[in-house]
């Protein structure tokens, strides 16, 4: 039945990109001739930026940090605020494809390579990571039973996205992932709605009962060493936002589809908000994920993370056990598709100089940079499949934002120093600072503890390298530029 259903939904997603990549050109796999309806990019923006990790991870840690991570999107709000007041402004004035351009405008090649370069790092790892957790859910519900090893799991996870975007890249994506938003959301929801009523709840008793559990406290003021303190995780929010939405290739690019500035940032408002509800659904279902759990006297595992699936697939019954497989295939496949889209942009736009060719030669150029990342992302999966054998403990959750807290700060050190300062830095420099660094960052972030009398580092690790990033562009800079 499993099996039924996840080629039955890759099916109506081909059916999709069949109708929308009709006579495709490669402006319509990088920017869809940016006509894309806003709201549909809004709403799609929202699988894209939950994605699997989310869906699984989020729920579960709420045993254990409670709704703390409300905390960190209360500050992705504002960092929303400022993509679309300040970068999308920049964006759409410079008219750029790649948004990494513009440090090529600004600074010179080779800083706008290092930029393209941290974002094909970056976005590698993170959609491998979400990816990597779906096959997982796969190999368990589906194939494992019939002796299918993981690393076939894996071919078939990115051959099932890359037969549907092929063709029409970014303008088959925005569609898809509105559909892929949509199994997400009800997922969530169904997943409350068997809660409730496997609990004999009300609304209003449901309600109760997370308000009055242990695991609803949203703001923590106590103690700033703990993971959890409130400034710790807003500011952290907040440039995480920005590094991994506004300086991202990836999620840009979707709003680079929209037809003006006006739509592009009413788009943002409206995905700001949305996202902000659907994160706060996420933290309700785990909080009665425990609940429910404990009324039942079902064993908690160990890992976090398998918490949902455990609970979806063996205890919830038929009906929400397929919602749940719909809910990570198509959180995962929201993020994902859109990642092998721009990981392709990226590498066409920024490092073959694509736009300088004729149509023919850009199509074959896109199709096997297309067909070059798909088998990147299979090796990354299976290098994360590694890792959890060696390490089964660790939260993916927290392992996607540790990453990047040092593979994006030197996209967010060159940003912010492109538009707060009139410098021009060395460009020949610019790849030493940026790997140096974040390596700096890791050192101080290890020791801390001894440094700083017990503190120890979060997600704001990302703010402390970007300063460092910031500071050694700064070494190398010389006063002789106007900011773009």
């Amino acid at each position: 039945m499993y099996l039924f259903i996840l080629f039955a939904y890759f099916a109506l997603l081909i059916l999709i990109a069949l109708q929308t990549s009709k006579g495709a050109s490669t402006n319509d796999f990088f920017i869809a001739q940016k006509q894309s309806p806003w709201y549909l990019v809004a709403f799609g923006m929202i699988g894209a930026s939950i994605s699997g990790v989310t869906f699984i991870s989020v729920p579960g840690a709420v045993g254990k940090v409670q709704f703390s991570y409300f905390q960190m999107v209360l500050g992705y709000a504002v960092g929303y605020v400022v993509i679309a007041t300040v970068l999308l402004p920049l964006y759409y004035r410079l008219n750029l494809v790649s948004i990494y351009e513009y440090l090529a405008q600004r600074f010179g090649f080779w800083s706008y390579k290092t930029g393209a370069f941290f974002f094909l790092l970056s976005r590698t790892l993170g959609a491998g990571l979400r990816l990597f957790l779906a096959a997982v859910v796969l190999q368990k519900v589906i194939f494992e039973a019939w002796g299918v090893p993981f690393w076939i799991t894996a071919i078939l996870s990115i051959f099932l996205i890359w037969i549907y975007t092929f063709r029409g890249g970014i303008k088959t994506i925005v569609w898809t992932d509105t559909l892929q938003t949509f199994f997400l959301v009800s997922a969530v929801v169904m997943s409350i709605f068997l809660i409730k009523n496997e609990l004999n709840y009300t609304w209003l008793s449901m309600t109760t009962a997370i308000a009055e559990s242990p695991y609803s406290q949203i703001f923590f003021f106590d103690n700033v060493q703990e993971s959890t303190y409130f400034w710790k995780q807003f500011l952290a929010g907040i440039f995480i936002t920005i590094v991994m939405t506004g300086l991202d290739q990836d999620l840009m690019q979707k709003n680079l589809t929209c037809k003006n500035i006006g739509e592009a940032q009413k788009n943002m408002f409206w995905f700001t908000v949305i996202l902000l509800i659907i994160n706060f659904l996420f933290l309700c279902l785990g909080a009665l994920l425990y609940i429910y759990a404990t009324t039942k006297q079902i064993a908690l595992p160990t890992k976090t993370d398998t918490l949902y699936p455990l609970l979806a697939f063996e205890h919830f019954g038929t009906v929400a056990s397929i919602f749940f497989l719909l809910g990570i295939i198509a959180s995962t496949y929201a993020s994902a598709d859109s990642a092998l889209a721009s990981l392709t942009t990226s590498f066409c736009i920024d490092f073959l100089n694509v736009n300088q060719k004729e149509e023919t030669e850009r199509k074959k150029m896109v199709r096997y940079t297309h067909i070059g990342f798909s088998i990147l992302l299979v090796f990354t999966m299976l290098i994360f499949k590694y890792i959890q054998e060696l390490y089964p403990q660790s939260n993916v959750l927290q392992l996607l934002f540790s990453t990047a807290s040092y593979t994006y700060s030197p996209l967010l050190g060159l940003f912010a120093f492109g538009l707060l300062s009139g410098r021009q830095v060395r460009d020949s420099l610019v790849p030493i600072v940026c790997v140096i660094a974040p390596l700096i960052g890791y050192r101080l972030a290890t020791n801390a503890p001894v440094l700083f009398y017990g503190y120890q580092f979060g997600f704001e690790i990302l703010i402390v390298n970007g300063l460092l990033v910031f500071g050694g562009l700064w070494l190398i800079s010389v006063r002789d530029s106007t900011t773009l």
